[in-house]
């Protein structure tokens, strides 16, 4: 019985062994790391701004009315286009009642004037015709005659404003809401039936309708602080709408705020830059819009992808490994130059022919493509 123990004992021992030698064989053996390496080359490097912003009309103006009322009638829609001077809605005038019933009170009170000053230039003018009185005095009451006159008609002509709206009620009538400028209309904001302020010092008033110059367009955008001072006015920029994604239109910087504004814990600059728009293109007001504007350009440099950068982590200065042998790499600090975000350019460190390390595993399905 003894025997048999020892013998399964010793069988146990040799299989663990077998196991504990086979582990070491294949921990020894594991093949070395194969990386993949790749060379500098020669390309462009343009390095660029991105401004958002929105396509918005040069020329838009409100159209307000100068009296409080009802409007009338609407006779146009948004989207028609209008000439300077055409007629865009009527307001209905609702007089108010105190006001009203103090014109009349003026026009009593300036009526009274009128006829006392109009009997006593009627005696004075016999008189003077007699010889009885001076000229001087003659002349006093036919003054006084034709201010009460103009008196009464000034307080005719209120009471008919507060009234109707206007005097006559022709096209330059307070109750007309006349187009400025040729244009589109963008918005009607109120309908048929709506009571509107009149604009003054005190309110900016209802706003009957919007209208502006569609062929006339400019970007406006904000571009952080990082960049605009690399930015200048009169600088050739291309703008991409986000409805209109195909296509890239001209544009030139005309302004770059002076002061920025702090957004989202970021430095925000305006910008803005007039477009040029082909007369084939449908463009509308609001379009979101990207403006690329471009800061630096180099041909033909030296360059990596900036993928195979690795950083110092004590001084943050860049570096590569180059390999020198199978497998072997040495690092290599470099000098970097304009980048565009996928290539960098090298200025010192690297040259043509190098193989440099490719060690970003996050990378792999670049490489793999």
């Amino acid at each position: 019985m003894n025997k048999t123990v020892k013998i399964i004992l010793v069988l146990v021992a040799i299989i663990a062994l077998a196991f504990v030698l086979k582990y070491f064989k294949d921990a020894n053996s594991k093949d070395v790391v194969d990386y993949k390496v790749e060379e500098p080359f020669y390309s462009s490097i343009d390095t660029k701004a991105v401004a958002t912003g929105k396509l918005n009309p040069e020329e838009e103006i409100e159209l307000k009315p100068q009296i409080s009322g009802i409007v009338n009638k609407i006779l146009v829609e948004e989207g028609d286009k209008v000439k300077k001077g055409d007629l865009i809605a009527t307001i209905r005038v609702v007089p108010n009642e105190q006001n009203l019933v103090g014109a009349k009170g003026r026009i009593s009170t300036a009526k009274l004037s009128y006829d006392n000053a109009k009997v006593l230039y009627t005696r004075n003018k016999t008189l003077f015709e007699k010889g009885v009185i001076s000229q001087q005095d003659f002349e006093n009451s036919e003054l006084s005659f034709n201010q009460s006159k103009e008196s009464l008609a000034q307080a005719q002509n209120d009471y008919q404003i507060i009234k109707r709206g206007s005097i006559s009620g022709g096209s330059s009538a307070n109750t007309n809401i006349i187009a400025q400028i040729p244009g589109t209309i963008l918005e009607i904001p109120v309908r048929e039936g709506d009571q509107v302020i009149q604009s003054n010092n005190f309110n900016a008033g209802t706003t009957i309708a919007t209208i502006a110059d569609m062929s006339l367009m400019i970007f406006e955008g904000k571009l952080d602080e990082a960049e605009v001072g690399k930015v200048q006015e009169g600088k050739e920029i291309k703008v991409i709408l986000g409805a209109i994604r195909d296509k890239e239109f001209p544009a030139k910087l005309t302004f770059v705020a002076p002061k920025g504004v702090e957004e989202n814990g970021a430095v925000q600059f305006t910008i803005k830059a007039d477009v040029t728009i082909d007369s084939l293109t449908n463009i509308r007001a609001g379009y979101s819009a990207n403006a690329e504007i471009e800061i630096e350009s180099k041909d033909s440099v030296l360059v990596i992808r900036e993928a195979l950068l690795q950083y110092n982590r004590i001084t943050e200065k860049p570096f590569v490994e180059i390999m020198n042998g199978e497998n072997k790499f040495k690092k290599e600090d470099v000098e970097l130059g304009l980048s565009d975000g996928i290539n960098v350019e090298i200025t010192e460190g690297v040259k043509e022919g190098d193989k440099i390390k490719v060690w970003n595993k996050a990378s792999k399905d670049n490489e793999d493509d």
